[in-house]
């Protein structure tokens, strides 16, 4: 008899849930299916019988295969009369296995799959499921390590010549992504993102920023094919965590001049164009001096240069000039992005606390205030007219402005170049 306790093994040879064995007689087959029991191996042969499936467990295949032998012999002869099989439903079930024959697959075993299958897909056609499926996983590598793609990612980024700051970012970022989905990349879900987004206490600032930089890594997977070039990823639609209005903290013109008079020349071309023109610390780093132009009165950022990737002219003040005209302006702006540290430690040792993005800030606050026109100091930053007013409109006065822009040096200052 049929113990329930066995499980089924692959045949010698042959592949898992296939028959070890058919028995055939005439137009009749019956498999013989082999298995364990508490270690030892049995062979169970399986068929249908006035409508019910039978099945009989041997402990020897020859035995089993006797036994196959006399079920599919009654079988066959009750064709005519005892077996309760019409004469059309006999011709369906033979289609029906010759049609399975090339896929080396039983009757029984195909109508068990199909009818699994139409139970989880409901009132979806199975054929319109398969489709989908097809077109899901068409022309993408699929199971790509996400550790692989986050090693790619950055050493495009490296020959791309991105700032340093940057690829230490991402290598930060994405190197714990990477810890926490150590699988494919098309295995991960957008519930598990967030899941991994809001493990620990990092604020809704942070998570915005770490989020940012997985989307990156998944266009990057996109278009290297490693997923579906015609679905959004699992991140796409993922929305930003909502951050409370800060207050926007700025430099006054007193720090300014303090930190401008004790600077050495590195530093001072770092805060004079930070301070008086308003571009960003990745902007500043990647400035060579023959995109300042005294004689002009401008700084054009190329396209590679600018955050925004779009080509941007920025006034240069008179005080920015005057504080720019005694260095030796050749080559990059600040060789090295040190010079951030030591503005800050700077700052710490003159005793007072660094504003985040203070420069910049400061530059937006007071360049309103002196022409009013929030559009023009938009276009001038390279940033939204809408942040720009939400964040900095009515923050300084027009007196205040004008001690901004008033900085100038007094006296010789040092050059870099050995003179003063």
């Amino acid at each position: 008899m049929h113990d329930k306790s066995m499980t089924p093994s692959a045949s010698p040879g042959g592949k898992r849930g296939k028959p070890v064995a058919v028995v055939k007689q005439g137009s009749t087959s019956v498999p013989i299916y082999r298995g364990t029991c508490r270690g030892a191996a049995r062979f169970t042969l399986s068929y249908y019988h006035n409508g019910k499936r039978l099945r009989r467990t041997f402990g020897k295949l020859d035995a089993a295969k006797e036994e196959a032998r006399l079920v599919a012999l009654n079988i066959q002869r009750g064709m005519g009369g005892e077996n309760d099989l019409r004469p059309q439903e006999r011709e369906s079930y033979l289609a029906a296995a010759r049609m399975l024959e090339p896929l080396g697959l039983p009757l029984l075993g195909a109508v068990e799959d199909y009818v699994e299958c139409r139970r989880r897909l409901g009132a979806v056609p199975l054929l319109a499921a398969v489709e989908e499926y097809l077109a899901r996983h068409e022309g993408f590598e699929s199971g790509v390590a996400v550790p692989r793609i986050v090693g790619e990612f950055i050493e495009t980024k490296v020959r791309d010549r991105a700032s340093k700051r940057y690829v230490e970012c991402i290598k930060y970022i994405l190197g714990k992504f990477s810890e926490s989905f150590p699988g494919g990349i098309d295995e991960v879900t957008a519930r598990q993102v967030e899941a991994w987004l809001r493990r620990g206490d990092q604020s809704a600032n942070t998570r915005n920023n770490w989020l940012k930089r997985v989307k990156t890594l998944f266009d990057f997977a996109k278009c290297s094919g490693y997923l579906p070039a015609n679905h959004p990823t699992a991140v796409e639609k993922m929305k930003r965590a909502k951050t409370a209005d800060s207050d926007v903290g700025i430099l006054t013109p007193a720090q300014m001049r303090l930190l401008l008079e004790e600077a050495g020349p590195e530093e001072r071309a770092f805060l004079a164009i930070g301070g008086f023109a308003g571009l960003r610390v990745s902007e500043i780093c990647r400035l060579d001096w023959s995109a300042v132009s005294l004689e002009r009165r401008l700084i054009e950022l190329r396209a590679g240069q600018a955050k925004t990737a779009s080509r941007r002219i920025v006034p240069v003040s008179d005080n920015l000039a005057a504080w720019l005209a005694p260095l030796e302006r050749r080559g990059a702006l600040v060789p090295g992005e040190g010079v951030v540290v030591r503005t800050h430690n700077l700052a710490r040792a003159l005793g007072f606390v660094w504003p985040p993005n203070g420069l910049r800030h400061s530059y937006i606050s007071y360049r309103i205030a002196e022409v009013k026109n929030v559009a023009q100091v938009a276009l001038e930053a390279g940033n939204s007219p809408t942040i720009i007013f939400k964040h900095y409109r009515e923050l300084v006065t027009e007196a205040e402005a004008g001690e901004w822009f008033g900085i100038f040096p007094e006296g010789k200052i040092d050059s870099g170049n050995g003179a003063s």
